[in-house]
């Protein structure tokens, strides 16, 4: 495990390199997007990067990024130069599953808005199809959170609420988790349309045709990943 960390760092380094002064930049949330808020934050530090402006997808991104005296920025309709970010599942597509952080709207938000997105991630999170090991978590309202669910479960979705204590999981925004079960086939692009279009849900953790590359980290080195033409 040791020696996967030392690679996802390295991972996130290669991500980070991207990253030229001048850049409005998106930070990914999550254990392995903090590399690289990290290797940018060093390289600021360090005066390689100058003008360099962050969008955080997360409020415990912010303050990392702020650590290292990253200027962070809020989201507006300005385009960002790139966005990196780590994924709960990539497929031979670079389509992703993200949200088992719980920031996917934050995220989804940012990242539609940059000119290239580049996924970091250990070799755990290839799969041949999405849902094949990450349930997909769909953000909801919490009023009427119930009904909701029902809705969810009416397209024939399995899965649950989050949640991990006695209380169901609270996103940045106040919404609720809803994590689904996909079912063995179906079409991402259509559920996603499905979903997007059912009452009390706010977004969801597909992230589809997004994702320009991935550095993956796996036992024998660091692979990149490009998405087909």
């Amino acid at each position: 495990m040791a020696d996967l960390e030392h690679l996802k760092k390295e991972a996130a380094e290669r991500a980070a390199a991207l990253v030229t002064s001048g850049m409005r930049v998106g930070l990914g949330t999550g254990s392995t997007a903090k590399y690289a808020i990290e290797a940018i934050g060093r390289r600021f530090q360090a005066g390689e990067l100058s003008g360099v402006v962050g969008v955080a997808t997360s409020e415990a991104s912010d303050v990392l990024a702020r650590s290292f005296g990253l200027p962070i920025e809020a989201l507006d309709p300005r385009p960002l130069d790139i966005a990196i970010d780590g994924a709960d599942e990539i497929d031979p597509q670079l389509n992703l599953i993200k949200g088992l952080g719980g920031a996917l709207l934050r995220e989804k938000l940012t990242e539609v808005q940059a000119r290239r997105l580049v996924i970091i991630a250990d070799h755990t999170k290839l799969v041949t199809r999405l849902g094949e090991k990450a349930p997909l978590p769909v953000e909801i309202a919490r009023f009427g959170f119930l009904s909701t669910i029902e809705r969810l479960r009416a397209l024939g979705l399995g899965g649950r609420l989050r949640q991990p204590g006695a209380q169901p999981y609270l996103t940045d925004n106040g919404n609720y988790i809803f994590d689904a079960q996909l079912p063995e086939q179906f079409d991402a692009a259509a559920l996603e349309r499905t979903l997007k279009g059912t009452l009390g849900v706010i977004e969801t953790g597909f992230f589809l045709g997004m994702a320009e590359r991935a550095f993956v980290a796996a036992p024998d080195g660091v692979q990149e990943l490009v998405r087909p033409d």
